[in-house]
């Protein structure tokens, strides 16, 4: 019974220490003075004045532009590569692809941003809103791989032998047999994406041109002469659209096992 006690206790802990910089951030989002070191009153003139800032609305469309095309793009893309590389013969091709997929990883963010710099200027393409999608699609690829992976392995290797002997051609095998399949690990997959692409600072920095920024390089930019109120507003809709959209997905994948369990 104590120890049972204490287990709930750490995890309490655990959870105060992750989640009590975002509750912070909520009350703060209320408060009515500038300053982030004290409570002066409630408001809610900072979710108006959201709504009138044009720096941080442009960032915000800015950022949820490239956000939704790079997790469009990076998971067909891995999803893509996940099954080419699943479906390979094993061998020495078959581990290279698989640790060139790991370097991006691995790799620290101003490596990667500073190799895309180099490239575009190779390929004399102008510095912007493109080069930035770009660059976030080759960022966030690899994690959509990492994530499909998996699903592949756990998948009955004879299902879509068993499609193609039936009649099916490869590309329906492909499209009704193997991606519903590994559905789960390819919404896995877009959900980092677009979290990646969200908050990714170093490459949108480093690969963006003059008058185009997204949300991380606008707060960075206000973090020299102090961050406005307006930013804590914006994160506190931001928290909840994403945890909305977790709870819509997870309320889906309940259903779709609740309907495998019924057949």
């Amino acid at each position: 019974m104590v120890r049972k006690g204490f287990r709930n206790l750490y995890t309490v802990l655990i959870f105060l220490f992750l989640y009590a910089p975002i509750i912070v951030l909520i009350i703060y989002s209320f408060n009515e003075s500038k300053s982030r070191g004290a409570f002066t009153g409630f408001t809610l003139k900072w979710y108006q004045d959201l709504f009138s800032n044009r720096a941080v609305i442009s960032a915000l469309t800015n950022t949820m532009i490239i956000a939704v095309v790079t997790t469009i793009v990076a998971t067909i893309l891995g999803t893509l590569a996940a099954i080419g590389i699943h479906y390979s013969r094993k061998g020495p091709f078959k581990q290279m692809a698989l640790n060139l997929n790991y370097l991006p990883i691995l790799n620290p963010d101003v490596v990667i941003a500073v190799s895309l710099i180099a490239l575009y200027r190779f390929m004399g393409l102008d510095f912007g809103l493109s080069t930035v999608l770009l660059s976030h699609i080759t960022f966030c690829t690899p994690y959509v791989v990492l994530a499909v992976l998996p699903k592949l392995k756990q998948m009955n290797a004879n299902l879509a032998e068993a499609a193609m002997d039936l009649g099916a051609k490869p590309m329906y095998a492909l499209r009704k047999v193997i991606v519903p399949e590994i559905m789960p690990g390819i919404v896995t997959g877009a959900l980092l994406a677009f979290t990646l692409s969200v908050d990714d600072f170093a490459i949108s920095f480093f690969t963006t041109g003059h008058g185009v920024q997204n949300l991380s390089i606008l707060i960075f930019s206000m973090a020299r002469r102090g961050i406005n109120p307006v930013i804590n507003a914006l994160s506190t809709f931001m928290l909840i659209g994403f945890f909305i959209l977790l709870l819509i997905i997870n309320r889906i994948g309940k259903s779709e096992e609740e309907e495998e369990r019924d057949l």
